[in-house]
C-alpha cells in the first residue's frame, strides 16, 4: 500500500478523497476542483493501478428546441387555429398564423377530424372537445426535459408524434461515466495520502539539498499506458516510396518525364497507328488548349514515320498509311508510363541497361472498386543481348510473389501494338483471390529500330495501385485514398 501511495500522481491524490461508488466523472471533477479532462486522466491512471473501474453509460435526453420553447409559450399552431374558429368559420386568408404554421395546423387537425374544410374552415364537435382539454403533445412539451428510457406509454406516443414535426424537440445522447471502487480502492481511500513528495528533479532541489530530506514519487514502469501513434506516411505513399527504393537497389535507374505528353511519345514511337481506337476521346484525354506540342529530333521523327508507313529498316510492312505529324504533335495527359520508356529510348541508352518509372496516368474510365480515372503505373524495361521472353517471365513471377505478396502467378497470351510476344500477368492473393496485375512483352523491332537499339528490350507495365491493394489486403482501390483513421494508423508491412 505504501508503494502505491508513493506512486500517486498529484491529480490522483486530489480525486482519491472524493472517490465513492457510483460517483460520476462530472461530480468527481466538481468535488475535486478539477477540469473534467484532468479528472478523467486521474481515473485512467487509477484504473490501471486496479484501484477502481469505470463504465460509461449513454442516455438519450429529450429537450425543447427554440421553436418548441416558442410554441410552449404561444401554443401549438393547431390550438391557436381552433381558438380563432371556435366562434365562427374563417377563410384561410383571415387566419392569423404564419403560412408555415397554417399548413401544419390544417394537417394536424384534419388527421384528428377537428375541422371541416370548404370555402371556410369551421370547427367540428371533435375539434371543440380537443379545444377543451390539453393534448398529450402539449402535456409532453411542458414536461421536458426527460430521459427517453423513462417515458410512459402515453409519453412515448406523444414523443413519436412530435418527432415527426420538424424542429420542435431535440434528442441528444448524454454520456455519463460512473465509478466503482475495488477492494484495493476502498482501502486506499482510508489511508493518509497527503505526502510531500518530489515529483521531478530540478537544479534548485540539488543545489539546496532538498532531496536529502524528502522522498521522491515512485514510478511503475510496468503499468499500462495509452498507445501513442507517431507520425508516419500515408500507407499508399509509403508503398510507392518503398517500391522505388527496391527497384533502385536492384540496379534500375528511374525515368522521369512530363505529365502532359505528345501523342508522338505516347503512341507513335510505340508503333501504335494513328487510327487506333485507343487514341479516340473514349479512351484518351486530350488538351483543349494548347492543342499541339513540339516533336523531337527530325531524324527520330522520320524513322518513326517510315516504320508506320512501310516498316522502316525492319522486315515489317508497317501499317500502310500516310503518317501525320499534326496528329503526333497533339497534347494529352499521358495514358501510360510506357510514354516515359519511349522518351528514354529516344534520347539514347547504353546497352545493357535497366530503367523503371512510377508515375501518374489518366484515362477515361468507369470509377469502381478496381478502376480509377487517375492512377499510378509502374513501368520498366531492360535492354541486353542475353535476355529472352523466358527471362521476362521469370522477372515478372519473382516480382509478383516478392513485391505483391502473390501466392500463385499465371500468364496469358495478350496483344499490344508495341510488343511481340506479349503476355498478361495475373496473381492470386491469399484473401482477395485472382486479379490482373499488368501486361508485358518484348518491344517489336518497329519500336526499337527507329531508336537505334539493336538488342532485345523486354518491358512491362503494372497497375501499381492494384499491386498495393494486393500488399495491403484492400478490396476497393478507392480505399487507398481513405481518410479512415483506424485504417491509416494500423501498423502494416508494405
Amino acid at each position: 500500500m505504501k508503494d502505491l501511495i508513493r506512486s500517486l500522481h498529484p491529480l490522483e491524490r486530489k480525486v482519491i478523497p472524493n472517490l465513492k461508488n457510483n460517483i460520476t466523472l462530472k461530480e468527481l471533477a466538481e468535488s475535486s476542483n478539477l477540469q473534467e479532462v484532468e479528472a478523467m486522466r486521474a481515473l485512467q491512471w487509477l484504473e490501471n493501478k486496479k484501484v477502481l473501474s469505470s463504465k460509461q453509460n449513454i442516455t438519450e435526453e429529450i429537450s425543447l428546441s427554440d421553436l418548441g420553447t416558442k410554441y410552449l409559450k404561444k401554443g401549438l399552431p393547431e390550438r391557436r387555429l381552433l381558438e380563432q374558429i371556435k366562434d365562427k368559420p374563417l377563410q384561410i386568408r383571415e387566419i392569423k398564423l404564419d403560412k408555415g404554421e397554417i399548413n401544419i395546423a390544417l394537417g394536424e387537425l384534419k388527421k384528428k377530424a377537428a375541422i371541416q374544410l370548404g370555402k371556410e374552415i369551421s370547427i367540428t364537435d371533435q375539434g371543440k372537445k380537443i379545444l377543451d382539454k390539453e393534448s398529450l403533445e402539449e402535456k409532453f412539451l411542458k414536461s421536458l426535459p426527460k430521459i427517453l428510457k423513462d417515458l410512459s406509454d402515453e409519453e412515448k406516443h406523444a414523443y413519436e408524434a412530435l418527432k415527426k414535426r420538424r424542429d420542435l424537440i431535440i434528442t441528444k445522447s448524454l454520456k455519463e461515466r460512473k465509478i466503482k471502487l475495488t477492494d484495493l480502492g476502498k482501502d486506499l481511500c482510508k489511508e493518509k495520502i497527503d505526502l510531500d513528495l518530489i515529483e521531478s528533479l530540478t537544479p534548485q532541489i540539488l543545489k539546496d539539498n532538498i532531496w536529502k530530506s524528502k522522498d521522491f514519487r515512485s514510478y511503475d514502469v510496468k503499468i499500462n499506458v495509452p498507445q501513442i501513434y507517431g507520425g508516419r506516411r500515408q500507407p499508399y505513399m509509403e508503398s510507392l516510396t518503398k517500391m522505388k527504393h527496391k527497384l533502385v537497389q536492384l540496379g534500375f535507374e528511374e525515368m522521369v518525364g512530363p505529365l502532359i505528353e505528345t501523342e508522338f511519345f505516347n503512341f507513335d514511337v510505340l508503333f501504335q497507328p494513328q487510327n487506333h481506337p485507343a487514341r479516340t476521346m473514349t479512351d484518351t484525354y486530350h488538351l483543349k488548349k494548347p492543342v499541339h506540342g513540339k516533336l523531337p529530333d527530325e531524324l527520330v521523327v522520320n524513322r518513326v514515320k517510315l516504320a508506320h508507313e512501310e516498316g522502316g529498316q525492319t522486315l515489317s510492312k508497317g501499317w500502310g498509311y500516310k503518317w501525320s505529324p499534326e496528329i503526333a504533335m497533339q497534347l494529352m495527359p499521358r495514358a501510360h508510363t510506357t510514354a516515359l520508356s519511349a522518351r528514354t529510348m529516344a534520347k539514347g541508352v547504353k546497352v545493357p541497361c535497366r530503367y523503371f518509372a512510377i508515375g501518374r496516368c489518366y484515362r477515361p474510365d468507369v470509377l469502381d472498386a478496381t478502376h480509377l480515372i487517375e492512377f499510378n503505373q509502374m513501368e520498366g524495361f531492360v535492354a541486353d543481348e542475353s535476355i529472352s521472353f523466358k527471362t521476362l517471365l521469370g522477372i515478372l513471377k519473382q516480382f509478383a510473389i516478392e513485391v505483391a505478396g502473390a501466392e500463385e502467378v499465371r500468364f496469358y497470351p495478350d496483344y499490344y501494338p508495341f510488343t511481340e510476344p506479349s503476355v498478361q500477368i495475373s496473381a492470386k492473393h491469399p484473401t482477395l483471390g485472382w486479379g490482373e496485375l499488368g501486361g508485358a512483352g518484348i518491344f517489336r523491332p518497329e519500336v526499337t529500330n527507329p531508336l537505334n537499339i539493336d538488342v532485345p528490350v523486354m518491358a512491362w507495365g503494372f497497375g501499381i495501385d492494384r499491386l498495393i491493394m494486393f500488399k495491403l489486403g484492400i478490396k476497393d482501390i478507392r480505399y487507398l485514398f481513405s481518410q479512415d483513421l483506424k485504417w491509416l494508423i494500423q501498423p502494416r508491412m508494405v
